[in-house]
């Protein structure tokens, strides 16, 4: 794939990736507008923080005046599978060059992560130019569906009463779901999921998310991919030495 494919490619991702998370950020801007967010205090959230997750649990957080140490402490717990995300990725965004690779870490959020792992998986080569074409519109809807929910947001309302609350979880729930062809799918999503709820309830939100991916990377570990068959070079030899 030369490279004005890997731009176009990378282009198309991004776009479908931005038309699905447009309701989260004009989401995110309605309720920081409602939390008492400027347009510009939240556009700024989204450019900078850049989590969709971590911005609407930071902006529940501002509205009940909670300090800030334990705001930052919250908003890392529910970002601590970033920190996993990069640790998967490493070998992959390893390979540019040590400023882009500041800029990869920086658009490494869910589905980034998600179709990079995919494209490498099908054997072709997730590039700096392909990975920073999808980042870059991603990055770019995601501020400004977010500066059209806090411009309307008042006329939104309470998004729960048209059920916009749940739109979230489902979009998490459709990434975890790509991954299900894996031979550890569903005993690392069980552990993920049961291990989440038990926190929820003994150590409480948004800590759990924490607990949850944990425990998911120990059943991971435990549960290795099932070896590939021998090499066949290699079993010539073993044949040779009997």
């Amino acid at each position: 794939m030369d490279r004005q494919e890997e731009l176009a490619n990378g282009l198309k991702k991004g776009a479908v990736v931005a038309i699905s998370s447009a309701p989260f950020g004009v989401l995110f801007g309605a309720i920081a507008v409602d939390n008492g967010f400027s347009i510009t205090e939240a556009a700024l959230m989204s450019g900078l923080v850049y989590g969709g997750a971590s911005q609407l649990v930071g902006i529940e957080l501002f509205g009940h005046h909670v300090a800030a140490w334990v705001i930052v402490l919250s908003i890392l717990a529910v970002n601590f599978r970033h920190v996993l995300y990069s640790a998967a990725l490493a070998n992959i965004i390893g390979r540019y060059p040590h400023l882009k690779r500041w800029l990869a870490f920086f658009l490494l959020v869910d589905p980034q992560f998600a179709e990079t792992v995919k494209r490498e998986e099908t054997g072709r080569t997730a590039s700096f130019r392909w990975y920073f074409a999808m980042g870059a519109v991603v990055w770019v809807c995601w501020v400004l569906t977010t500066i059209v929910g806090a411009y309307f947001g008042r006329m939104i309302g309470d998004p729960k009463t048209y059920g916009i609350d749940v739109l979230l979880p489902v979009y998490f729930l459709g990434l975890t779901m790509g991954f299900r062809t894996r031979h550890n799918f569903m005993p690392v999503m069980l552990a993920g999921a049961l291990g989440s709820v038990v926190a929820f309830h003994f150590i409480g939100s948004p800590w759990h998310i924490s607990v949850g991916a944990i425990l998911g990377i120990l059943v991971a570990t435990i549960l290795p991919p099932p070896k590939t068959q021998a090499d066949p070079d290699v079993s010539e030899m073993e044949k040779e030495a009997l």
